[in-house]
């Protein structure tokens, strides 16, 4: 992923944090340790797959139930049809 803004309008996924380049700092021990850095993205991309997984469940249930409640209502409008 080039350097720059990370968020492109077409939201956060787990593959954007992982490949996200960091500048150099240039020599000596200035700036942040990249290992440390790597490993919080590491822990920031698992923590979005898990919401994205999250978000996938509950929109197949949210899915599930809106059918579910058109089938009653259906069913409940033929019975009340004289």
């Amino acid at each position: 992923m080039p350097r720059g803004t990370l968020y492109d309008g077409s939201g956060l996924h787990p593959r954007h944090v992982r490949d996200r380049q960091f500048a150099t700092v240039g020599f000596g021990r200035r700036g942040l340790n990249p290992a440390e850095v790597r490993r919080f993205l590491h822990r920031v991309a698992l923590d979005l797959t898990a919401l994205h997984h999250d978000l996938a469940q509950l929109s197949e249930e949210n899915a599930r139930m809106k059918r579910a409640l058109r089938a009653r209502q259906s069913a409940w409008s033929e019975r009340r049809r004289p």
